[in-house]
């Protein structure tokens, strides 16, 4: 893994895989307004710390700064102002009118239900999306609210599942819809308990994409003694997936588990190869968003999205 350089290295907020030291009074919270809609999102803000990270028998540290995020999955009620310019507007949140949203790419036309039928708006997740459009929500949102916002990387999506603690959590039926009691679809979100920061469906309802490219050993690939990590894409596919989802065992629904995005999520898309926006084979992925506690400068965030994005 490539270091950091400095421009990236305040915003790459980063969380821990692993145990966590929390915070002891609940987390600060704020509600975004996404400008020329109905639409909004909560987020609370997590201070970061230092991770003891454990892989077998190896253990190692990660120095984190902090970061929001989100209490909920991004549902599709938000996510479709993105996807439908009909369902968007021209208002923003920029002071400095530098207002661009309608230049973002945004994804084709879907061939088929990607829901299979479980839900759209309500307030359910939004599914079935790549990492590199999930990215490209974030870069829309970001030009209409004049906010940078990102996916977490996998230390810090870890680090909020934690919430302080160990990340065990019984019985697990009270957090997440998982394999026994999701009726094999997903479900509205935050209709289970959340964890100790505030923080809904972390595990179960869908698994969760994180900025990192996947590896197979974490630590290796973060480094010794690692300060804000983030696992840079080398292409396409292969990005690291948490939290578990409807679909999953309770034994592989815990705040450790990670499962490699796959190119057969793919296979069924007619657009294929030239697809970058749907997986049409994973109704049970979707995302939440962070957002840096120190915002970047336009340009830095302009290079963010032209390094993190692999169509």
């Amino acid at each position: 893994m490539r270091s950091l350089s400095p421009t990236f290295i305040f915003f790459l907020l980063l969380s821990g895989v692993f145990t966590a030291s929390g915070q002891a009074a609940p987390p600060e919270k704020t509600n975004i307004s996404i400008p020329g809609s109905d639409q909004s999102f909560e987020m609370v803000f997590l201070k970061g710390g230092v991770l003891t990270i454990s892989e077998g028998d190896r253990k190692g540290e990660v120095r984190l700064s902090p970061f929001w995020i989100g209490t909920r999955e991004v549902t599709h009620d938000e996510y479709r102002l993105f996807q439908f310019r009909v369902n968007d507007t021209d208002e923003s949140g920029w002071k400095e009118g530098q207002f661009a949203a309608d230049a973002v790419a945004r994804p084709t036309p879907p061939y088929l239900d990607l829901t299979y039928g479980m839900g759209t708006r309500g307030g359910f997740p939004e599914v079935n999306m790549t990492q590199q459009a999930a990215l490209r929500y974030c870069q829309w949102l970001y030009q209409k609210t004049g906010i940078f916002f990102r996916l977490p990387t996998e230390a810090e999506w870890e680090f909020a599942c934690r919430a302080g603690g160990d990340g065990q959590v019984d019985p697990i039926g009270d957090v997440a819809w998982y394999y026994d009691n999701g009726e094999e679809r997903y479900h509205v979100v935050g209709q289970k308990k959340p964890n100790e920061w505030g923080l809904y469906d972390m595990l179960g309802n869908v698994a969760e994409w994180t900025l990192d490219q996947y590896k197979p050993d974490y630590l290796d690939a973060a480094g010794p003694d690692a300060e804000n990590p983030w696992i840079k894409p080398e292409g396409k596919h292969a990005r690291t997936v948490k939290g578990g989802s409807y679909d999953t065992f309770a034994a592989d629904c815990n705040c450790s588990a990670r499962v490699k995005s796959s190119a057969k999520w793919q296979a069924r898309d007619p657009q294929i190869p030239k697809s970058i926006w749907w997986n049409v084979d994973a109704p049970f992925v979707g995302f939440r968003l962070v957002r840096p506690a120190a915002q970047p400068a336009p340009a830095e965030v302009e290079a963010f999205f032209k390094e993190a994005i692999k169509d």
